[in-house]
């Protein structure tokens, strides 16, 4: 979905910033679809980043590698970008920071595609929907134990915001034309535009 949505707008031979890169799937996925494109990975993991190597084998050629955060990356204009999986880690004001910073890097009107942990946050709306993760994650086989474990950690130890909140901290970050394209129980996703 994020391969599609960027390459609405990024040009063929575009450069394109993955925050969060971890492992390398995406990126993977990115250069397979779009050899011309100039990728970025960032991740504060060396671990990951390691992994991210080896994920892509060849494909690697097409790909720098960071390690580091946002802050870390050059000042330099990308013509899109992603960061999935990630914003949940930060709280309200790392994510506005992270989104400012992710905005300077990119083009007028270039493409960013977020998705993460994003439900209401009130009670009981937040059990409510964390019943429902665990409930699916069971359904697909994972113990049920395993499964409320997760959903308890999720509640505990990650930063979360409601989608209305996600929204507005990317529109003040300068962002426009947010739209959602992904939700599943308790995942957002959205693309955004850099103004």
């Amino acid at each position: 979905m994020a391969s599609l949505l960027l390459s609405e707008s990024v040009p063929a031979d575009g450069r394109v910033l993955v925050l969060g890169a971890g492992g390398g799937l995406e990126l993977k996925v990115f250069a397979e679809a779009h050899p011309q494109w100039q990728l970025l990975g960032v991740d504060p993991s060396a671990e990951m980043l390691k992994l991210a190597e080896s994920t892509l084998g060849a494909l690697g050629s097409h790909v720098a590698l960071l390690e580091g955060y946002i802050d870390d990356v050059a000042d330099e204009r990308f013509d899109g970008a992603t960061c999935l999986l990630t914003m949940h880690f930060l709280s309200p004001e790392e994510r506005l920071h992270t989104l400012k910073a992710l905005r300077r890097r990119l083009k007028p009107g270039a493409p960013l595609v977020v998705a993460h942990h994003s439900f209401p946050q009130e009670t009981p709306d937040k059990a409510r929907w964390l019943a429902r993760y665990a409930a699916f994650a069971t359904s697909s086989g994972i113990p049920e134990s395993n499964a409320k474990a997760a959903a308890t950690a999720i509640s505990a130890k990650l930063p979360l915001i409601s989608p209305e909140q996600d929204v507005a901290l990317m529109r003040q970050a300068g962002f426009v034309s947010v739209e959602l394209f992904y939700a599943a129980f308790t995942f957002k996703g959205w693309i955004a535009y850099a103004s």
